[in-house]
C-alpha cells in the first residue's frame, strides 16, 4: 500500500475537536493505523477461530466414538454393514475439511480488509474488486474443497465395498446403496462443524457488538467504531467469524448434505444404478456450476456502481447455470424411476 495515494482529513475544525485527538492527520499515519487495526482485528479472528477449532475437535473426537457404536457397528458385520468406520472417517474428514475452509476464508478476508479500506479512500470501484476477489477465494475454495475431498471418499471407498460387482447384478446394486449411506458421513462433519461456527460466532458477533456499544456510547459516551473504545476490534472480529468463518462452514455443511443425500437416492433407482456416469449427476451439476460461476465473476469487472454490477451478475449466472444443467441431464437414462 502506498501511503501517498491517501487522502487524510485536512478540515482544520475537526482538528480542534476533543473527540478527533488522536486520529491520525497525514497519510502515512494513516497508513499505519490501518495496518494496526488490521493486525489486531486478524490476531484476534484467528486466535478466536483457533480456540473454537480446539473445543470442536473434542466433540469431534467425542461424536466420533458415538458414530462408530450406533452408524458403523464394525463388531456386527452384514450386508448392511462392514468390518471398517467408513462412516466415521467419512464424518471426521468432512469436519476437517469444513474447518480447513473457514480457516482459509478467515486469512483471506482479514487481508483483504485492510486492502479493500486502503483502496476506497481513492476509488470506490478498485475497493470493491478487492472485497470482491476476497470474497471468490472462500466461495471457490469451499465448493472446490467440498467436490474434490467428496469425490476422492468416493473413489477410495469404492473398491472395498462395491469392489468387482457387476451393473444389474443385485447384490452390487445394495453395496452401491451402502456406499453412499457411509458417505454421507461426510455432510454429517460439515454440519456439525457449521453449528458451531456459526451459532458460536454468531454469539461471540452480538456479544461483542453489544459490550462496545454498552462500555463505549452507554458507559463513556464513546462514538460508535471510535479508536478509543477497545471493544471496537472485539466487534469486527465477530464481523469476521461469524460472517466468514461460521457463513463458509455452513455453506460447505448445506453442500455437503445436499450432494450425499441425493447420491442416497439415486442410489435407490435401478436405472440410475445400471447407468455408472448417471450416479454422478450430482457432482456434475456442482462442477457446471463452477464453471458457470467462474464465467459470472468476469462481469463483477465491468463499469457501473457495485449494486448494478452485482445484480448483473444474479442474472447472468441463473441464464448460464439453466443453460449448462440441460446438458448434465443427457447422462441420467431415458426412462427414470425413483
Amino acid at each position: 500500500m502506498d501511503a501517498a495515494a491517501i487522502v487524510p482529513n485536512s478540515n482544520e475544525e475537526d482538528k480542534n475537536d476533543e473527540e478527533l485527538a488522536d486520529a491520525p492527520w497525514d497519510a502515512e499515519a494513516c497508513k499505519l493505523q490501518m495496518e494496526l487495526v488490521n493486525r489486531y482485528v486478524s490476531e484476534g479472528a484467528i486466535s478466536f477461530l483457533w480456540k473454537e477449532y480446539c473445543y470442536l475437535s473434542i466433540f469431534i473426537a467425542l461424536f466420533s466414538v458415538l458414530v462408530l457404536c450406533v452408524v458403523d457397528v464394525p463388531w456386527e458385520v452384514d450386508e448392511h454393514s462392514t468390518a471398517f468406520p467408513f462412516t466415521m472417517v467419512a464424518f471426521i474428514v468432512g469436519a476437517i475439511t469444513s474447518m480447513l475452509s473457514g480457516y482459509i476464508g478467515m486469512k483471506i478476508a482479514t487481508a483483504a480488509n485492510v486492502k479493500t479500506t486502503f483502496l476506497c479512500c481513492t476509488d470506490i470501484d478498485e475497493g470493491f474488486r478487492v472485497a470482491y476477489r476476497g470474497g471468490q477465494v472462500l466461495g471457490f475454495v469451499l465448493v472446490g474443497l467440498a467436490l474434490l475431498v467428496l469425490e476422492v471418499l468416493i473413489l477410495a471407498y469404492r473398491p472395498y465395498i462395491v469392489g468387482d460387482g457387476k451393473v444389474g447384478d443385485a447384490a452390487a446394486a445394495r453395496k452401491v446403496v451402502l456406499l453412499f449411506e457411509v458417505i454421507s458421513g461426510y455432510g454429517l462433519g460439515g454440519s456439525t462443524v457449521a453449528l458451531f461456527g456459526r451459532v458460536g460466532g454468531g454469539i461471540y458477533t452480538k456479544a461483542a457488538d453489544v459490550g462496545a456499544d454498552l462500555a463505549g456510547k452507554v458507559g463513556c459516551d464513546i462514538p460508535e467504531d471510535s479508536p478509543k473504545n477497545p471493544g471496537t476490534i472485539a466487534d469486527n472480529v465477530g464481523d469476521n467469524v461469524g460472517d466468514i468463518a461460521g457463513m463458509g462452514a455452513d455453506l460447505f455443511g448445506s453442500l455437503a448434505e445436499s450432494t450425499c443425500a441425493c447420491l442416497i437416492v439415486s442410489a435407490t433407482s435401478a436405472k440410475i444404478i445400471s447407468t455408472p456416469e448417471a450416479i454422478y449427476f450430482p457432482l456434475i451439476v456442482t462442477s457446471a456450476g463452477i464453471l458457470a460461476s467462474f464465467a459470472t465473476q468476469f462481469f463483477a469487472f465491468v463499469a457501473g456502481d457495485p449494486k448494478t454490477k452485482l445484480t448483473l451478475q444474479l442474472v447472468i449466472s441463473t441464464v448460464l447455470m439453466s443453460a449448462a444443467v440441460y446438458p448434465c441431464t443427457l447422462v441420467l437414462p431415458e426412462d427414470l424411476e425413483i
